[in-house]
């Protein structure tokens, strides 16, 4: 990955590290830029650095040079706030649901298991191929956090005490392995953990080729958190309606739409504006999900 000599950049953790030219691309081409268009930013955003930049400014300079080429950018805030500004329950997991799904698992979720000591609360329980996953979601409002070492300890003592649960025919699920699905970066001793115990783990840019944001943009599972301007009160409105991804809001009949969420129509008419735009779907494609 090239970097620019001496040049640092300060994260949100106030930790330092080296800016990385590929970062920048790979920022472009998620938000559906070419990759001419990515390599032209990158070049716009290296004539810019200075040492111990930010990179919340970067981000907002490559939203600001990405609204020339694509203009629908300037609907959307970052995918990675918008995700966090989903609630825990029921919106994040039923979120991470319907991704599971969008990739070839089937999901369950909110069931009471009995394990051999206690009765466990579990998130989700996902099958795919002839492997049965424990599923353990976490949800950080504030995104620049790690998820620690804690979440994968507790889910793989959950997972040995529901295994012998089973064993001893108190509950009929054969649980494979653990999935730890959470909206952030996993921290060093969250991640050494889940490799030496064999957990399983998706949360931002992990895994590195197929991470939470990957995953999203491959079905354009969108949430609706992500429309700027969508003000607090009506994006509750709607996710309390059931409305998580920007595909449902474009699938639903805006009078209909009105009707169920209590917002009046004149405030649901420029949302689904730009749902439909950043979702690049032509009119034969607003499909029901």
């Amino acid at each position: 990955m090239k970097s620019v000599p001496g040049i640092f950049v300060k994260k949100a953790d106030g930790t330092r590290q080296l800016f990385h030219r590929r970062k920048v691309i790979n920022t472009c081409l998620r938000m559906h830029a070419s990759k001419e268009i990515a390599e032209k930013i990158a070049d716009k955003i290296e004539n810019r650095l200075y040492d111990d930049i930010p990179t919340k400014q970067i981000l907002q300079m490559i939203f600001s040079y990405l609204k020339k080429y694509r203009p629908v950018v300037k609907h959307q805030i970052d995918l990675r706030r918008a995700i966090s500004l989903l609630r825990p329950k029921p919106d994040f997991e039923r979120f991470i649901q319907m991704l599971l799904e969008a990739h070839g698992y089937t999901v369950s979720c909110n069931q009471i298991v009995r394990g051999r000591c206690v009765e466990h609360e579990v998130d989700a329980v996902a099958t795919k191929g002839n492997k049965t996953y424990l599923v353990e979601i976490k949800h950080h409002f504030n995104h620049h956090i790690y998820t620690g070492l804690d979440v994968p300890r507790i889910a793989r003592a959950n997972l040995e005490d529901l295994t012998e649960g089973f064993n001893l025919g108190l509950h009929p699920i054969d649980f494979s392995e653990v999935l730890v699905v959470c909206n952030t970066k996993f921290s060093e001793h969250a991640s050494r953990y889940a490799k030496c115990r064999g957990i399983r783990r998706i949360g931002w840019k992990t895994p590195p080729k197929q991470g939470l944001e990957r995953m999203i943009e491959e079905k354009r599972l969108h949430p609706v958190t992500i429309l700027k301007g969508l003000n607090k009160s009506n994006r509750e409105k709607l996710l309390d309606s059931g409305l998580i991804l920007l595909k449902q809001l474009i699938s639903r009949d805006v009078y209909e739409l009105s009707k169920k969420t209590k917002i009046p129509m004149k405030q649901l008419t420029e949302p689904v504006k730009k749902a439909k735009e950043i979702l690049l779907l032509s009119k034969k494609e607003y499909g029901i999900i």
